[in-house]
């Protein structure tokens, strides 16, 4: 008998444990709260978001003579899927247009087995993507010894 009592009580009781309830101030009825899936945003490459670029940054050496650093800036700049606006051997300078802007590439011969690459935007505005000066100065690292 008192094991009957004691279920049916159990069975009369309101659910304590059915879930949580907050009472908003201006409403008299509860709003049970649920927890939302949280969006996976993902982070955007830092190659590909615009920043202040420093001037040091767009500038390097490599070990090559002007004409095969020539090349191998052409080479890639197509490689990078940048458009070549302009190009010219003989001074050693590529325009090219990249994320809706234009960059300037120019080689320069330091002595018989150096050169320089200088890549600069054209609006003179230093506040761009770094991949677009970082990809380029990998492949050539990367395609230094192959032969043009």
């Amino acid at each position: 008998m008192k094991r009957i009592f004691i279920l049916l009580c159990l069975f009369m009781m309101p659910n304590v444990f059915a879930e949580e309830v907050i009472i908003a101030s201006d409403t008299a009825q509860p709003k049970p709260v649920t927890q939302q899936p949280v969006a996976h945003k993902p982070t955007p490459n830092p190659l590909t978001v615009s920043q202040n670029i420093m001037f040091d940054n767009c500038t390097k050496i490599f070990g090559v003579n002007q004409e095969k650093l020539f090349y191998l800036t052409l080479a890639s700049i197509s490689a990078n899927r940048f458009n070549v606006e302009e190009l010219q051997s003989s001074h050693g300078y590529i325009i090219f247009s990249a994320n809706r802007n234009k960059y300037l590439a120019t080689i320069s011969r330091i002595d018989k087995t150096n050169a320089i690459l200088k890549i600069t935007p054209c609006n003179n505005v230093y506040n761009f993507p770094p991949g677009i000066i970082t990809n380029t100065f990998k492949y050539i690292d990367l395609n230094m010894t192959q032969s043009i």
